[in-house]
């Protein structure tokens, strides 16, 4: 596996904190018109790749893979963000929370994801890192049942306690597939460790335990990069997780990437504001690009949005950051 191209290079030396004139950079977006098939999906993965060369690969399997799962329905209804619409929940009553058991994931929606993952992993051939995007237990609980797992915590946590460890058995085998499909890490993503869902206390007890055992099927993966998704994020409940990335919404909510860096001892993934990049122009995108760079010096950084990017993401603004990143250009 040749794991030495500049791809690896500059990743190895952004998560080690060593300097770099051109740090890591990569964006991602979701594919709803492929990404239900294996073959489209990677397909899809592939040409985005080809078409700006990032630093690492951010698998994107739908959202609402979980969902389907575990027998949702969902379609994509135009939204700008790629994402679908859930039409139909697995969990709408407590009583339903009985029904989530582990599932198997040679096969059905999570078969497919690995499987699309492989042919990535296979076309590229180890030259660009791949990363497998693997929820949280709480996140799939969330997914699951539109929100309502913050309620049945505190009415019925036995039956959500059930739950999660169903969904952390099949999460910790979706992690050990795709690493033997290829994956060279994962990009575990918490939509619910943000104060705007849960109280740190609350998140402590639900959250931390589950998440803890999912990465720990990551342990020795090179890259693990932790999502923390709202913006209210506790920050400080995940410094000591097994993981040497951190990502969240520096561009909209504290820490900034170099507060972040400094607390956490660790690499840093930002300084693209998602929610704008659509809209802002190229020059202005550069600009972002090139503060994240200003911030840190270069070290222990990764430069990538702060979330998923909008489908409808100008080409143009894309090339902007991974020019700004790459050119050399004086900073600041």
């Amino acid at each position: 596996m040749p794991t030495t191209s500049e791809h690896w290079i500059r990743v190895r030396a952004a998560i080690a904190g060593e300097p770099l004139e051109v740090p890591p950079v990569s964006l991602w977006r979701h594919f709803p018109e492929a990404d239900q098939q294996a073959g489209s999906l990677a397909a899809a993965t592939l040409a985005w790749q080809r078409r700006f060369d990032f630093d690492f690969v951010k698998f994107m399997p739908p959202g609402d893979y979980p969902v389907i799962a575990w027998g949702g329905e969902s379609e994509y209804r135009g939204n700008p963000s790629g994402t679908r619409t859930v039409t139909r929940y697995p969990v709408v009553e407590p009583e339903d929370w009985g029904r989530i058991r582990p599932l198997p994931v040679d096969r059905g929606p999570l078969g497919t994801i690995v499987e699309s993952l492989r042919l990535v992993a296979t076309e590229l051939g180890g030259a660009v890192p791949v990363l497998q995007t693997i929820f949280s237990p709480l996140t799939v609980a969330f997914k699951l049942s539109a929100g309502r797992v913050v309620q049945d915590l505190v009415e019925h946590p036995a039956r959500v306690a059930e739950a999660l460890a169903a969904i952390a058995t099949t999460m910790r085998a979706l992690v050990r597939a795709s690493l033997d499909a290829g994956a060279h890490g994962i990009f575990f993503a918490t939509q619910c460790a943000t104060a705007d869902v849960l109280a740190a206390a609350a998140y402590a007890q639900w959250g931390r335990p589950w998440d803890l055992e999912v990465l720990a099927e990551a342990s020795g993966a090179p890259i693990v990069l932790l999502h923390l998704h709202g913006l209210q994020p506790h920050f400080d409940l995940v410094l000591d997780y097994p993981v040497n990335v951190l990502n969240w919404h520096d561009r909209r909510t504290r820490p900034t990437l170099r507060e972040g860096a400094q607390r956490s001892g660790r690499c840093v993934a930002g300084g693209l504001d998602e929610t704008t990049i659509a809209e802002r122009d190229p020059a202005a995108v550069a600009a972002e690009a090139r503060d994240a760079l200003a911030q840190l010096g270069g070290r222990h950084l990764m430069v990538t949005p702060g979330c998923v990017i909008p489908i409808t993401t100008p080409e143009a603004n894309i090339e902007a950051a991974v020019r700004a990143v790459r050119t050399g250009e004086p900073v600041g």
